[in-house]
């Protein structure tokens, strides 16, 4: 038997698992408008089109294939779809993770496999048997299943969407002026991943306005360009559309788009906003364009087709990151496996106008400079961050960070003491935080490089935050195998950026939340509207106690923690204004 740490060695199969998965299932509501249960659980009922409860057929047995039940395929499936289908992708052919078809699988073996999942790996795969999260059941289950051919769920058409599609108030029933006294501006909202509802927080009083029922593992907020209304989005491929300006914030359109999904947006160009929203899904792979006040479907483009350098054919080439251009009347679509970013005009939908940029494949996620005209987006699996001219509608560069797996989240623009405006990105598969210049007037010799390379705690960074207003800039790295490290967040100072090697300090922020079960793992740094303070979520398993840290940014101190029955795991945190205005 071969040591863990050489089977580990060995078995590098560097999954991200963005998927931010604790266990236990979780759903949209019947009805969004019901009052809310406070217990811990809640009271919805589970309603997941994942993998396992589509009850799809074992693929047909050939030789060798280990023993399984149907009803063990069930709960692979679901395990599948919630921990690792985001990385590797639904046909297991890989992404941020590496490829787990079956030619690989078998020479790797059962006992790597399962040792594998078990033990994770620094590089950020995580330890979901040490961790508790899966039982060795589970963890046995799930090693037999990877060595049978995948499942493939079955097509969302039109058709689908429109028996899904639930107008609850029209626009003509809305009210015509904010009928309640919110700060819109300055309220948050936080995804409560297991419990498929996001929470709406006062940023100023830290208080829970109101929960409100979504999809399964809401993976972003975004918010229309007036700011009345709030899009979330599923991971399940249930969207709700949210609007603020009603006596209590409510759900008033809903839509499925698929089994699978991570990102929507709405127009945001001059003259064309709040008028459409677009969403992406990863199965089926295809884009969604609907009206932005009803959320009725209105175009669905696949995004089947070849791989941008080998030519070759891709049945799942997943979508990923939308955002919208400030310059056109286009959507920025970014299709990992093929390596192609869609810029998509909606000028005139039915005769739609699709430029189509070859850039790098296993595109992820990324955000716009600090000027709003270019994006850079993370290749992550290729260590490469392409780079948009939205203004110009055309390539720039693909940048090389130099580390495992770059995972920006929307990255961080800062102005640096010596090298001017750069945008910053963390890594999964380790601890390095690369500065990118990205001022070609100002700064030609810089744009475009990697100017500076800093080094924080450890590898299973997914985001890296900081504010105009603001002399830091914060990483976490929540899915380290480290207890102290996915529990704390490293903080540069940016005026100390012109020395060699800027030091970091660290800040303890499960600690500070007194959570002192499970291992909690602390994520997501987001701003408030002002910029003067940072907030985190400290997400623990759905039985156990989660929180949010507010930290003050002008002091590095504990200011709150904001502790409810009803935050499970908290996760993603969007402030409104910041989101609205693509402020990072």
């Amino acid at each position: 038997m071969q040591s863990i740490k050489a089977i580990r060695s060995r078995l590098l199969l560097t999954s991200a698992a963005l998927a931010l998965a604790a266990a236990g299932s979780a759903a949209a509501q019947d009805d969004p408008e019901k009052v809310h249960d406070d217990s811990p659980a809640g009271s919805y009922t589970a309603e997941l089109d994942t993998l396992g409860e589509l009850n799809l057929e074992i693929p047909g047995f050939k030789p060798g294939d280990p023993v399984m039940t149907q009803e063990e395929y069930n709960i692979a499936n679901q395990i599948y779809f919630q921990r690792c289908a985001g990385c590797h992708g639904v046909l297991r052919k890989g992404a941020t993770g590496k490829p787990l078809t079956t030619d690989i699988t078998r020479d790797l073996g059962y006992e790597h496999l399962e040792a594998f999942i078990t033990y994770g790996s620094p590089a950020g795969m995580p330890n979901w048997g040490t961790s508790g999260e899966m039982t060795e059941e589970e963890i046995g289950i799930m090693s037999r299943y990877l060595l049978l051919e995948p499942a493939q769920p079955p097509e969302y058409g039109l058709a689908d969407m429109r028996e899904s599609w639930n107008l609850m108030v029209p626009p003509e029933a809305r009210p015509t002026e904010k009928m309640n006294d919110l700060n819109i501006d300055n309220l948050f909202s936080v995804t409560l991943r297991d419990s498929g509802q996001v929470a709406l927080i006062n940023g100023s009083s830290y208080e829970i306005e109101k929960i409100i029922d979504t999809g399964y593992a809401v993976h972003i907020s975004r918010m229309s360009a007036s700011g009345r209304y709030l899009f979330t989005i599923g991971r399940d491929a249930l969207v709700n559309m949210i609007d603020l300006w009603m006596e209590e914030p409510t759900t008033v359109a809903q839509i499925k788009l698929g089994q699978e999904a991570r990102s929507i947006e709405t127009s945001k160009m001059e003259g064309w906003e709040d008028k459409y929203a677009i969403a992406g899904t990863y199965w089926p792979p295809q884009y969604v364009i609907m009206d932005g006040d009803t959320l009725e479907p209105i175009k669905i483009k696949s995004t089947r087709g070849m791989i941008y350098d080998e030519q070759t054919y891709h049945p799942e080439p997943r979508v990923a990151a939308i955002v919208a251009s400030h310059y056109r009347p286009e959507f920025i679509v970014n299709v990992k496996e093929t390596g192609k970013i869609l810029l998509v005009n909606y000028e005139d939908i039915e005769n739609l106008q699709v430029t189509e940029i070859e850039a790098e494949r296993f595109l992820h996620d990324g955000g716009f400079d600090s000027t709003k005209r270019y994006f850079l987006v993370a290749a992550n699996a290729r260590g490469k961050i392409a780079v948009v001219d939205t203004k110009e509608g055309k390539l720039v560069d693909l940048v090389e960070t130099g580390g495992m797996t770059p995972h920006p989240g929307r990255g961080a623009n800062i102005d640096h003491p010596v090298y001017g405006p750069v945008w910053a990105t963390s890594h999964l598969g380790d601890e390095s935080v690369v500065l990118i210049g990205t001022d070609p007037e100002g700064h030609p010799e810089h744009a475009w490089k990697v100017v500076q390379t800093l080094w924080a705690m450890g590898g299973g960074s997914l985001f890296v935050k900081t504010h105009p207003t603001s002399n830091h800039l914060y990483v976490d790295a929540p899915l380290n195998p480290d207890a102290e490290v996915s529990g704390s967040i490293a903080v540069f100072k940016i005026d100390e950026m012109d020395q060699e090697e800027p030091e970091y300090e660290v800040l303890p922020i499960v600690e500070w939340a007194g959570v002192t079960e499970g291992q909690p793992r602390v994520v997501q740094g987001e701003f408030n509207k002002a910029g003067d303070e940072i907030w985190f979520s400290v997400w623990n398993g759905k039985d156990m106690e989660s929180a949010i840290v507010v930290v003050d940014d002008r002091t590095l101190e504990l200011k709150s923690v904001i502790k409810d029955e009803r935050l499970i795991t908290p996760t993603g945190k969007f402030n409104v204004f910041n989101t609205r205005n693509d402020i990072y």
